[in-house]
């Protein structure tokens, strides 16, 4: 899994300053705007996006340091298995709680011991563990992206276009009370992967104005 640090170029010890000064060359010289026959920037660019908003992210950045995460954010210890903290089935503190009520655990076993386990010989629950079954395809990851919008823009709602990583355009429609941080999911926009592509995902960053203020 990529090293966000080695994408942006930066040392482990860097300060946000450093990290933001860093994106900032990277994103003018890969934006998709300026490289639209230029497939592989547009990747890089998404790339370096994922890193900048993962750096930036106290919480994210330092659990990414401490290993609990990979450069994506994805937990690198699911469901609490060999993160050091006795984790499994342990007896009356477990990673898991059986006893909770309305809890419906068949996703959990499907993802962790395959599909259909039950009865099949050699896979599956039932079988003692013996060999996992079938896993669910992963899907690709997502695709984070930042969209600048004008003030008066974020106040009258209205639409805003952005420019995918594969060059393509989409037209966003603002929710009323959008501010800076405001996340947009384009579902199926992000990254190809075995079992379909990830998701988009968008934060506003509403620019200040001249003279109005929210």
């Amino acid at each position: 899994m990529a090293d966000p640090y080695a994408t942006l170029g930066v040392a482990r010890t860097a300060s946000e300053g450093e990290i933001k000064k860093a994106y900032r060359k990277l994103a003018k010289e890969l934006h998709p705007d300026y490289n639209k026959d230029n497939p592989r920037a547009s990747e890089r660019f998404a790339k370096v996006t994922q890193a900048y908003d993962l750096l930036t992210d106290k919480d994210k950045r330092a659990r990414f340091d401490r290993g609990e995460i990979d450069g994506e954010g994805n937990p690198t210890a699911p469901y609490g298995f060999g993160a050091g903290n006795g984790g499994g089935f342990r007896p009356g503190g477990g990673q898991f709680d059986f006893s909770s009520e309305g809890g419906d655990f068949s996703d959990i076993f499907e993802g962790l011991f395959g599909q259909g386990g039950g009865s099949r010989p050699g896979g599956g629950f039932a079988s003692g563990f013996g060999g996992f079954g079938r896993r669910a395809q992963p899907k690709g990851a997502n695709t984070p992206y930042r969209l600048a919008v004008p003030f008066v823009d974020a106040a009258t709602l209205a639409p805003q276009r952005i420019t995918l990583g594969d060059g393509k355009t989409i037209d966003l429609k603002l929710a009323p009370g959008v501010d800076s941080g405001t996340q947009l999911r384009l579902a199926g926009k992000g990254q190809p992967g075995p079992g379909g592509p990830g998701d988009a995902i968008v934060t506003i960053e509403v620019q200040p104005h001249r003279y109005f203020t929210r």
